[in-house]
């Protein structure tokens, strides 16, 4: 029997529609980078739900081979297993993304709701996860430029690695977008520097542009993502000290694309001298 690869593309599945997307775009993953594919299902009993424990213990499993069924049908060749883990769900995860190269979700539709509960298990994993964190939006992921939102902190940065990554492996630009929501020429100039401080930070970006936007942040990215691939961002941005930044939270509850969220080890702070300006045909607003 084969070993299991190291570091397994994780998706986490709850039985519901959204779960089942995740799983077939987690599978589609695993084989793009060569990973196992780990469906996972966080099971939790009290006698106090006056639940059958052994019927909701099999409810559960169903729940598991209904997701690698789905894996295996969507995916050939697709290494996948399936896991009952007991445990909150959250916790399970947190914990497993340990060691994983990357978590997948499904966004539970998150948009149909007024507001963004901070104690969801797809927010808590978002945010505090220890591998990037991948929110599948639709059947299948459209055409387009990997998308990749910065704004100088080192999180978006680090955002901006992980688009370089991805645009190498899948063969796609990468579009790396910072958004001005104040008008004027010196906000402007501000911005160009953002984009150039942060294309110079990640010398391994290959195919890529960048473009300068402007309007309100969050609702310009959800805009920008309906013709992207991926988009990439951070959880917190340079002004934000709480789970999710207010533009984090925005684009996890409406994003068009698959949504990937970065984390990992931050890139090292540096002295970066600024490169030639991009000519204005690089740049839209």
């Amino acid at each position: 029997m084969p070993k299991p690869s190291p570091s397994p593309v994780v998706v986490g599945v709850n039985g519901t529609s959204a779960g089942l997307a995740a799983v077939r775009l987690a599978a589609r993953e695993a084989v793009s980078r060569d990973r196992d594919l780990r469906t996972v299902h966080a099971f939790t009993w009290s006698p106090r739900l006056d639940q059958n424990y052994d019927r909701a213990r099999r409810a559960a499993t169903r729940i598991v081979d209904a997701a690698v069924a789905t894996a295996q049908r969507s995916t050939p060749g697709v290494r996948v297993t399936g896991q009952l883990v007991d445990g909150l769900a959250d916790r399970v995860l947190l914990r497993l993304s340990r060691a994983a190269e990357l978590v997948v979700l499904g966004d539970d539709d998150l948009a149909t709701l007024p507001w963004l509960p901070s104690g969801s298990v797809l927010v808590q994993t978002v945010a505090r996860s220890w591998c990037p964190v991948l929110v599948a939006r639709g059947p299948r992921p459209q055409a387009g430029p990997i998308l990749a939102a910065v704004d100088g902190s080192q999180c978006s940065l680090l955002a901006l690695r992980l688009a370089a990554a991805e645009g190498a492996r899948r063969n796609v630009p990468v579009l790396v977008v910072h958004v001005v929501d104040q008008p004027g020429l010196r906000a402007e100039e501000q911005g160009l520097d953002v984009l150039e401080r942060a294309v110079a930070a990640v010398p391994d970006l290959g195919d890529h542009r960048v473009r300068l936007l402007s309007g309100s942040v969050a609702p310009t990215l959800v805009r920008a993502s309906t013709r992207a691939r991926v988009t990439v961002l951070g959880p917190r941005g340079s002004h934000d000290a709480g789970l999710l930044g207010s533009v984090a939270r925005t684009v996890l509850r409406r994003a068009a694309s698959p949504t990937l969220f970065a984390h990992g080890r931050a890139l090292p702070q540096q002295r970066i001298a600024a490169p030639a300006r991009p000519s204005s045909t690089a740049l839209a607003r």
